[in-house]
């Protein structure tokens, strides 16, 4: 790839918006990680994809609104089992297959949140 970044690479902000808005539909139907998550799921999705465009190189819009993400810090009250963390890269997997993204883009993507996918395990349980 010969981009600046991810971010540049897959698109930018439209793929970033269309991978949440493909994602969390994903992620409330599943039984593992439903019920983590509020009713109202609009805050999260922001907060993800101010989160992922800043992850994948782009404007740093989470550290501007919120500081520094310290994602694990602020998953440590949830449960995350490595059950729960692949579950969640699947939901990933499924939305990015419903992106324009090439096989090759969509494989680095997912390699690049399989890492903070177990990072943020807690609990075996």
């Amino acid at each position: 790839m010969n981009y600046g970044s991810l971010y540049e690479a897959i698109g930018g902000a439209a793929t970033v918006r269309k991978m949440v808005e493909g994602f969390y539909p994903k992620v409330l139907q599943h039984p593992l990680l439903g019920p983590l998550f509020p009713e109202d799921i609009m805050p999260v999705m922001d907060k993800q994809y101010m989160f992922l465009t800043q992850f994948f190189g782009g404007p740093s819009l989470y550290s501007n609104a919120y500081g520094h993400p310290m994602m694990r810090g602020r998953h440590l009250p949830f449960p995350i089992t490595p059950a729960r963390a692949e579950a969640w890269l699947d939901c990933m997997r499924r939305s990015l297959d419903e992106t324009e993204l090439s096989e090759e883009l969509k494989a680095f993507v997912l390699e690049r949140l399989s890492g903070p996918a177990h990072h943020f395990v807690n609990t075996e349980e």
